[in-house]
């Protein structure tokens, strides 16, 4: 198939090719899959004495009146007319369009589509319904595709547009591997593409869909494996003597949870066994990440080598040093800090250190992987909440090291099905348990209504030497009028609360201003801070008990929970109070899943349930593009395969062979549009 720019079809001038391109369509390509939201059945013709309320039909039928219009007051007209056929009489109504006057004429016959519903009489009417001339059908009597539009681009220009493209198109490159198809009953690309936008019936729909699930996951997963860190078949070093981690659980003032000790043995094997690790550990805030990756850093040390844990703060690195130093006090492990705001003659001395294996552990930030920094025997290395580091920050980290074991945390809970696309070459251990007695957030979704109340219970709970975090999806008045922002809220709050510090944080600020007020803050400076989501992930703070969050409407389930994650570290009871506006059943369900759950993986499954890929929390941050039919959630068996499928082409060398350039062109655009697992 030859690519064309989309002005180049017929039926597409200048005024319609600019309205695609705003739609993200600028080339045949881009066209063809632009996949249907939905589909209507128009294949159904009935007579319209046989017509059912409320059901969607299509019926023959000549035009009895002519359209007359009439207003109803200030803004709203009606235009009417009346249709027969040999079984009785239907009103065809419009609203607000000036444009059906004159349009049709006593005589003429024309192909319906439409709801048949009663108005207030008991008449039998149709509400703004397709018409088409009859003899003249172009999508009346097929099943036509509904597509996801906004702006001035309408249904019918898109359909007959498509149908265009589809011919012009003629016979469409097979992307997939013959083999594959055949194993995993993938349909033929050009069967499947007439068939996804005009199928001839709903198992036709069916069989079309699965191809293109399984296309558009099978190239992204291609596409990530391709950017995917080293994998663990080098050589790793070996822990001789694992069980030395004995002496350090001994020494705990808690006891593991069975998830944290099932975790840790996961890691321990991996030291042990010869291969590189590359493991992922996944876990609610609060569950004891750092408890196990201190567990696996000590076994490193008194196995002789060296480790190192990276933060994407300064702040966040400083409180991984201070937990460390509680964890390894008394056990002659030496650990250094090492951050880009150290002065340079600190930082030259600490280097000598690590170099010469005085150091055991160092603790930092991208400091860690200036060209400047050697270490004496790296062998085991944390990245704490992952997403935050490109590939190529870990890599450079990770050759500091003869082939280190490599530990990945984050406080992020995602979905499996979502991790075996974002994390296909690394082993997973997930912490679902809490450690006994961790008090749950109180959650409550409130109105506008309830303002007055929640600033009085903000009021009393910081006169009781409380702290609190207010949240805005805005930084400053940029989009709409109702949503409260940052900079506006910041202001109205001193005027409330004149008494108390209230201090300001968002992501337009220089990375130094975040950290200097999230210390202020953590010192104890600020009562309430008022902030966007960049105290998403961010430093500890035992006094602060509530978290309020503007517009909860506008954030994704599990940034909601990412964002209660804040509070609730101390022993005081904690409180999570979401301002929610919309009635739709969507956010209510939403709100409702924050109030009765805080568990961060079955928060995060109802998230992408919810919500669909497309825009799933981590996503962005991962760099995972804008699905265009695949559902995580629905598709998960199609995942697996695909999975399975990966691999296959991978190790055959498929992607080398000259006829699947097409496919390999797919995903370098893939790896160019998104910067996949930065």
């Amino acid at each position: 198939m030859e690519d064309k720019n989309i002005i180049e079809l017929h039926g597409i001038g200048q005024k319609r090719a600019e309205l695609f391109r705003k739609r993200g369509i600028n080339t045949l390509s881009e066209l063809l899959y632009f996949f249907p939201r939905t589909h209507e059945d128009r294949t159904q013709f009935k007579s319209i004495a046989d017509c059912a309320e409320n059901e969607e039909v299509c019926i023959c039928a000549e035009v009895y009146t002519p359209v007359s219009m009439f207003r109803v007051r200030k803004n709203m007209t009606i235009s009417q007319m009346t249709v027969t056929d040999d079984s009785g009489m239907l009103q065809i109504v419009w609203y607000n369009n000036r444009f059906v006057k004159g349009q049709y004429h006593t005589g003429e016959k024309y192909v319906i589509y439409g709801k048949v519903v009663r108005d207030k009489y008991g008449k039998r009417q149709m509400v703004n319904p397709i018409l088409e001339h009859e003899g003249k059908e172009q999508f009346t009597g097929k099943i036509v595709p509904i597509y996801p539009l906004s702006g001035n681009l309408t249904q019918k220009v898109v359909q007959s547009v498509m149908e265009t493209a589809i011919k012009e198109a003629g016979r469409i490159d097979e992307y997939i591997p013959d083999f594959i198809r055949q194993k995993y009953s993938i349909a033929e690309i050009n069967y499947a593409m007439k068939n996804i936008h005009f199928p001839d019936d709903a198992n036709s729909y069916n069989i079309a869909r699965r191809r293109f699930v399984f296309e558009e996951l099978l190239i992204l997963q291609l596409a990530l494996l391709s950017r995917k860190d080293i994998t663990n078949e080098n050589s790793g070093i070996v822990f001789e003597d694992i069980k030395c981690v004995n002496d350090f659980i001994a020494e705990l003032p808690f006891s593991l949870t069975n998830a944290q000790r099932r975790t840790l043995d996961e890691i321990l094997y991996d030291c042990n066994n010869g291969k590189v690790m590359n493991r992922l550990v996944q876990g609610d805030v609060g569950s004891g990440k750092t408890a196990v990756a201190a567990a696996a850093i000590y076994t490193a040390v008194k196995n002789g080598h060296q480790a190192a844990m990276m933060a994407p703060t300064e702040i966040l690195a400083k409180q991984h040093k201070e937990t460390l130093d509680g964890f390894f006090e008394g056990m002659g492990i030496k650990t250094v800090l090492l951050t880009g705001g150290m002065r340079q003659s600190d930082k030259k001395e600490v280097y000598e250190l690590i170099k010469s294996g005085v150091v055991d552990v160092v603790i930092g930030t991208h400091a860690l992987i200036q060209d400047e920094l050697q270490f004496d025997d790296l062998a085991f290395v944390v990245t704490d909440e992952q997403h935050r580091f490109g590939v190529e920050q870990r890599a450079t980290l990770l050759s500091k090291g003869n082939n280190p074991h490599m530990l990945i945390m984050s406080a992020t809970p995602i979905p499996r099905t979502l991790a075996l696309i974002l994390y296909g070459d690394l082993d997973i251990s997930i912490i679902d348990e809490l450690p006994p007695g961790r008090k749950e957030v109180k959650t409550y979704a409130v109105g506008e209504n309830m303002r007055q109340r929640i600033y009085a219970f903000l009021e009393k709970s910081v006169l009781a030497h409380m702290q609190a975090y207010i949240v805005c999806p805005l930084v400053e008045d940029t989009e709409k009028s109702d949503l409260e922002n940052a900079v506006d809220l910041c202001e109205k709050l001193k005027l409330r609360f004149p008494k108390f510090s209230i201090g300001l944080m968002h992501g337009k600020m220089k990375a130094k201003e975040k950290e200097e007020v999230m210390s202020e803050f953590s010192k104890g400076n600020i009562d309430i801070l008022v902030s966007t989501t960049v105290i998403e992930v961010g430093v500890n703070v035992p006094n602060a008990n509530i978290m309020v969050i503007e517009n909860a409407e506008r954030f994704g389930l599990s940034q909601l929970h990412q964002l209660r994650g804040r509070v609730g570290r101390g022993n005081e009871q904690a409180y999570c109070i979401m301002f929610a506006h919309g009635n739709n059943e969507v956010t209510k369900k939403r709100m409702e899943t924050m109030c009765i759950s805080n568990d961060g993986f079955y928060i995060s499954e109802q998230d992408l349930k919810l919500r669909g890929p497309g825009d799933f929390f981590g996503t962005r941050q991962h760099g995972l593009p804008q699905m265009h039919i695949a559902n995580l959630f629905s598709d998960s068996d199609i995942l697996k395969e695909v999975q399975t499928a990966s691999k296959e082409i991978i190790e055959g060398g498929y992607l080398k062979k000259k006829e699947f350039s097409p496919l390999l062109k797919r995903i370098d655009k893939i790896l160019t549009d998104n910067i996949v697992m930065n």
